[in-house]
């Protein structure tokens, strides 16, 4: 009897190969990175947390969800706190790019003509799509012109009303969310065995000049490594980003797929 699971990795191929062979099965691939989020969370935040909402969509529209990337692009300073700090482990993007092309081609070979990329990691953006970008043309040499591919990542669904609810002292903004409320607060809800707020500390959000230098100015990222405090995260904060972004995603999905 087949496997009843989320994940693609967990199935016999036999019972794989019957779910996408006909494109009918949405495929969820969570991309993430091994990033520093200072001292209170490990490394791989940026892999869990889309891993999760991939699969809380994928029960609820029928998909299936691929093994994550567990690496992603360089860590920017201005919204990572920069690939210069120990533990971020990164990729160049020529790398990323070819990996995600790969990758694409192969699910498309295996029949799947849908596929949802969950970023979990705000540096990994662009390069994502020019991975999808050279796979489509790649397989529309081949032929291939039905395939769907919805790029989101979770933060995207929470809309100002809820901004004004998680953050009544005020937003910092998202590119200084880094180990701040959100993802703490998501991972206190999900994995609270990986987070100690002992150890976090109540830094101002951080102040960027409007422009970057190379190499990085490792003075200009908060000694913790977060660009803002994750003093205000909670576990309910989390419960409730987890409702509003699952939902967000899942109505993205059946509005893209028609699942």
């Amino acid at each position: 009897m087949p496997k009843k699971t989320a994940f693609a990795s967990e199935l016999a191929w036999p019972d794989y190969h019957a779910a996408v062979r006909d494109g009918a099965t949405p495929i969820l691939i969570p991309i993430g990175s091994m990033e520093q989020h200072g001292h209170h969370m490990p490394l791989h935040v940026d892999v869990l947390l889309p891993t999760e909402f991939a699969r809380r969509a994928a029960l609820d529209i029928g998909g299936l969800v691929a093994p994550p990337f567990t690496y992603g692009y360089k860590s920017h300073q201005k919204s990572g706190g920069g690939n210069h700090l120990p533990g971020t482990t990164s990729l160049d993007g020529a790398t990323l790019v070819a990996a995600l092309r790969d990758v694409i081609k192969e699910f498309a070979r295996h029949g799947v003509r849908r596929i949802c990329m969950v970023n979990g990691h705000f540096e990994n953006s662009w390069f994502i799509i020019e991975g999808i970008d050279l796979a489509l043309r790649e397989l529309r040499w081949d032929g291939i012109r039905d395939m769907k591919i919805v790029v989101l990542s979770y933060w995207d669904f929470v809309g100002e009303a809820d901004i004004a609810r998680l953050y009544p002292e005020g937003f910092p903004g998202w590119d200084l969310e880094h180990g701040g409320v959100l993802e703490t607060s998501l991972m206190l809800a999900l994995y609270p065995q990986f987070v100690d707020l002992s150890r976090a500390v109540d830094v101002a959000p951080a102040s960027f000049p409007p422009y970057d230098v190379y190499p990085v100015k490792p003075e200009w990222t908060p000694a913790p490594g977060t660009l803002s405090s994750p003093k205000d995260a909670s576990a309910e904060k989390g419960e409730f980003l987890l409702e509003v972004c699952t939902k967000g995603i899942v109505d993205a999905l059946r509005a893209e797929f028609g699942t």
